[in-house]
């Protein structure tokens, strides 16, 4: 009997390149100072998007992030190799840096978006 190997769809180069990707935000398209609500699994992140492009962001909540904190959004992960940059996707772990210190959320279940305005 032959063995297989499975491997998860989120995990495979076609998924990611044929996804519509609407479930979700890219913050290299947000305005300055616009300020999304994030729930995950286990914490509620506010992110005030400071410029969108770098990803550069302030971010609190949680145990990591007590306080508004400069930081950086990478992307969106499963958790592997590939990322989304600069996205925050339901279903995705929110990759996000901090003066080279790396913290990957869990899973992202909502996401709220409120201008500056």
């Amino acid at each position: 009997m032959q063995e297989t190997d499975s491997i998860p769809a989120g995990a495979v180069l076609d998924t990611w390149a044929d996804d519509l990707w609407t479930n979700g935000v890219q913050i290299d398209g947000m305005e300055e100072m616009e300020k999304l609500i994030i729930q995950t699994r286990n914490t509620v992140y506010e992110i005030v998007v400071i410029d969108g492009p770098s990803g550069e962001i302030l971010i609190r909540g949680g145990r990591r992030f007590p306080e508004l904190t400069p930081a950086r959004l990478t992307g969106a992960t499963l958790g592997g190799s590939f990322c989304k940059l600069r996205g925050i996707y339901a279903g995705f772990r929110m990759e996000i840096d901090v003066n080279g210190s790396r913290t990957v959320t869990s899973p992202v279940e909502s996401i709220g978006v409120f201008t500056a305005d």
